[in-house]
């Protein structure tokens, strides 16, 4: 897989991440909701997830949240938001494992490449692969 895969793979999910059922955009939205938690955003001082009584939820601050904060709003509301949406995180949690192994692919062959361009003007690396390998047997 190449890093255009990895890209394309984090894309998709944070696509999903923004388009989350439930995840409201504005301070109107949460009129008249009865707030079920408020959960402090992992990462970010001052921001929280609320999430309310029907399956909704709210990043706060309102300020336009950007995609991590979302798809961190989704793990921390975890708990509060799957009950209501088990079907959108099981779309999430797969296309977070595509994420994980593009990107692992796109690490080995960005190693593969480094010592395929390097074998000829490194001639040591060759040797110091092998002994390698037989360190790991």
């Amino acid at each position: 897989m190449s890093i255009e895969h990895k890209w394309k793979a984090n894309q998709e999910k944070v696509a999903f991440a923004q388009r989350f059922p439930g995840l409201l955009t504005g301070w109107q939205a949460c009129q008249g909701k009865t707030v079920e938690a408020v959960i402090p955003l992992t990462g970010r001082q001052g921001a929280a997830v609320i999430t309310f009584t029907d399956g909704s939820f709210f990043v706060v601050p309102p300020l336009a949240p950007q995609a991590w904060e979302v798809s961190q709003a989704l793990i921390d509301a975890r708990a509060h938001l799957e009950p209501k949406h088990p079907a959108a995180y099981q779309e999430y949690d797969r296309l977070v494992a595509q994420d994980a192994e593009a990107l692992r692919l796109a690490r080995l062959e960005k190693i593969i490449g480094a010592i395929h361009n390097n074998i000829e003007q490194i001639p040591e690396l060759k040797e110091r692969l092998k002994a390698l390998v037989q360190e790991w047997k």
